[in-house]
């Protein structure tokens, strides 16, 4: 059983990571701040929020004993923190100066990863604060990446879909096609699996993507043999792109949070479901597993941080444990738009929809039209409050990725006013001027820009607009 133990609302806009030492929870965002707690009350520690950097910070990891915190932002910088008193350490700047999608320390080696938009991976000494090796992924940006348990190893991944098997002196030794179109993130379990058919020890793997799916690997690491990666199966469950996985700490459980707003807990050795969680009200971006307790912590777009205790035993009949089957919104009957509506604190509809026998189909097809002339909805606040949420179910069901060029390179968001800069990319336009505001260099090339003139992209715009009708049909 998985019970909502306390809710953090502090974050201004959207939550993109949370990450767990022995004794904190860190969780980071759009907001550009991060935020550190302590787990034995949820209470805020004094310097919290760490501020520093100029623009979303996109994740954050502890290092294995928690002393440091590192935290990764679109300002193109990885910066270490003293947990102790909140101090910053270092700014660490990518080689290339691309936004830092993410980091992670290294479980055994003093090492700290991170990885850029451009495709960039930097390795950092955590001793001396400075750079002891660079790469580069080809082809995509930098989305995710996992250390090996013993640290001479990790993996990335990437938005063109591909998982790379890296040694610490940033060699490429295996390169595999995971997800077709892209990779949105990774784990390794720190507990072995044994292969009883070559007597080696595997490590399981778990690749999350654009294509909805959830893959299992066996991976193993070798210092003498290689490495290896095996294909071991794909978990179903979401019906949208998974945005985050993580193991749990005996590496009994694995979680996931998706664009369709669901947490799922799944048991490792059979891939079946142990629960679905479905508190959050829009995607959920970040999950994370605590160390030496059973608590699980995710965190959305709703700019909210769930923390859940676990009942690690097995759920009885009786438990009230969300993990019924999830049924397509088209295929909902008028009970299940009911108890939509009451989730989306609309429960004053309730009858009114049930006397006009809306049922799934019926409610994706309502407008602002057949609300008031047909439902008879006469205030404008609440037909606009019934619309948004339809629109956000809507959002949802949308089981494709977003094409990477209507992504602003910045933000990584859809573009809603794209213009073009002098270096010939389109950005969008409010993260275009924040950004020259306080520099003059391309966010793609690091080049000095010629001229700060930003025009716009009308055919851009269309093509996303086009797009976004055909999802919605």
């Amino acid at each position: 059983m998985a019970t909502l133990i306390h809710t953090l609302a502090d974050h201004s806009d959207d939550v993109n990571y949370c990450a767990f030492s022995s004794s904190c929870l860190a969780t980071c965002s759009l907001d550009k701040t991060i935020r550190v707690y302590s787990l034995s009350n949820f209470a805020e520690l004094p310097y919290s929020p760490l501020k520093g950097h100029t623009y979303a910070v996109h994740c954050c990891c502890f290092s294995l004993s928690g002393r440091l915190l590192a935290s990764c932002s679109t300002d193109g910088t990885t910066a270490v923190w003293d947990v102790r008193d909140g101090r910053r350490l270092a700014v660490l700047e990518q080689p290339s100066a691309s936004p830092v999608r993410v980091c992670r320390f290294s479980p055994r080696a003093p090492y700290l990863l991170s990885g850029a938009a451009d495709g960039s991976v930097a390795l950092w000494n955590v001793h001396s604060l400075k750079l002891y090796r660079s790469g580069n992924v080809k082809g995509g940006s930098l989305v995710a990446c996992a250390f090996s348990p013993n640290g001479n190893f990790f993996v990335t991944g990437s938005s063109s879909g591909d998982l790379m098997i890296w040694n610490d002196k940033m060699r490429c030794l295996y390169n595999e096609k995971a997800h077709d179109l892209g990779v949105t993130c990774c784990d390794i379990s720190s507990h072995p699996v044994s292969d009883t058919e070559i007597g080696l020890e595997y490590f399981l793997m778990a690749s999350c993507g654009q294509d909805n799916q959830i893959k299992l690997w066996l991976i193993l690491f070798a210092d003498l043999l290689g490495v290896e990666l095996k294909y071991k199966c794909t978990l179903s469950g979401h019906s949208a792109p998974v945005l985050a996985c993580a193991f749990s700490y005996d590496g009994q459980m694995m979680v996931s949070g998706s664009v369709d707003k669901y947490v799922i807990i799944y048991e490792t050795s059979t891939g079946n479901t142990l629960h679905t969680l479905s508190h959050h009200t829009r995607y959920v971006t970040t999950c994370a597993f605590a160390p030496h307790s059973p608590l699980l912590a995710t965190g959305s777009m709703d700019k909210t941080v769930h923390i859940w205790q676990l009942d690690l035993k097995q759920p009885c009949a009786g438990d009230t444990v969300e993990n019924e089957s999830k049924v397509a919104v088209e295929n909902w009957s008028e009970d299940d738009v009911s108890a939509w509506l009451c989730a989306q604190d609309l429960s004053d509809f309730v009858g009114l929809f049930k006397m006009n026998n809306i049922d799934g189909k019926e409610l994706l097809n309502l407008t602002k039209e057949s609300l008031a002339n047909e439902l008879k909805i006469e205030s404008l606040g609440q037909r606009s409050k019934v619309l948004q949420k339809i629109e956000e179910l809507r959002m949802t069901m949308i089981s494709v990725s977003v094409p990477d060029e209507f992504l602003c390179p910045i933000t990584r968001e859809l573009m809603k006013d794209p213009v073009i800069a002098a270096d010939g990319y389109s950005y969008e336009r409010e993260a275009m001027q924040n950004w020259i505001s306080s520099r003059r260099s391309s966010p793609m090339t690091n080049l000095p820009l010629c001229s700060v003139m930003l025009t716009p992209n009308r055919t851009l715009k269309m093509a996303i607009s086009r797009w976004l009708e055909t999802q919605q049909k």
